[in-house]
């Protein structure tokens, strides 16, 4: 299937105001894009790319006082699969990891899977190791944490969310990261596009979703403690070892976004201009008031 991705986010900037924004689809997903998924900003500016060190692609610009919009619209071909499974993937040893995946068994700044060491081994040392103690955590975090966008708070960590048991996507994320890592199973912060593809309407606002990925059977498999059931038309930006690692956009100044859209359609034709799909203008989520953080 082909499905049609992208955001804008609009601004009112007091001065011009450097940003480093992380929009594009990831480098390892970039190659089923029908054409580049170009950052667009209004009024254009100059934007250098960048990758950071996970590979992440990055947009360096400084946008100037008043108006200022950026965002990106592409297409991608999808197989219009779910997620796979993958329940005979087995747990690795720590001495027989590859040692680009130890970064992924450490503590960070928002999952201290040091501090929930204990917690994790009490909830879930009894599991079996691998894709079945990846799927009790996730079972354990979904229930655990109760979903609403006003509980949304920039600074919240894996402990606070385990304490709290309130947040968004990125709250559930992370305490399922920590617990992993704590675990002994690598596992990353992923953000991006998850489309409604195949679920039942009403379907919500559209947004950037987090979720994480474990290394398990010598690969990487996608698991998401939010939603825990397998989606159609996941697309990855980027990942890292939490949310900090990954901000859709850092201002190195006042952010005073205005306006958000994010959508992740299926499409049958793109239509004779071009253009984007005209979206309805949507309320502002609360956490798109601070430097978002997927």
């Amino acid at each position: 299937m082909r499905i049609r991705l992208g955001c804008e986010m609009r601004y009112a900037f007091p001065y011009p105001v450097p940003m480093v924004v992380m929009l594009n689809v990831h480098p390892s997903g970039a190659a089923a894009l029908e054409a580049p998924d170009t950052l667009r900003t209004d009024p254009p500016v100059p934007v250098a790319i960048y990758r950071d060190g996970f590979g992440n692609l990055c947009g360096r610009l400084t946008a100037p006082a008043g108006n200022f919009t950026v965002g990106t619209d592409a297409v991608i071909r999808d197989s219009g699969r779910p997620d796979p499974a993958h329940p005979e993937a087995a747990q690795h040893a720590i001495e027989a990891l590859p040692a680009e995946t130890i970064a992924f068994l450490l503590p960070s700044r928002y999952c201290e899977s040091d501090l929930l060491a204990d917690a994790a081994w009490r909830l879930f040392g009894h599991t079996e190791p691998g894709w079945a103690r990846v799927q009790a955590v996730c079972d354990f975090v979904h229930a655990h944490i109760v979903f609403g966008y006003e509980f949304a708070h920039r600074d919240r960590t894996a402990a606070d969310a385990y304490a709290g048991g309130r947040g968004v996507c990125r709250d559930f994320t992370h305490l399922a990261v920590a617990f992993c890592r704590a675990l002994n199973i690598p596992t990353r912060y992923c953000t991006g596009y998850i489309s409604f593809i195949g679920e039942p309407e009403p379907h919500p606002a559209g947004d950037f979703a987090a979720w994480m990925e474990v290394y398990l059977g010598g690969a990487w498999h996608v698991f998401d403690p939010r939603n825990n059931s397998p989606r159609i038309g996941r697309v990855m930006v980027a990942y890292g070892r939490d949310a900090a690692d990954v901000p859709l956009t850092h201002t190195f100044g006042p952010n005073p976004l205005v306006g958000f859209r994010v959508w992740a359609d299926r499409i049958d034709h793109l239509d004779a201009s071009g253009d984007a799909p005209v979206l309805p203008e949507e309320p502002l989520p609360p956490q798109s008031m601070a430097t978002r953080t997927g």
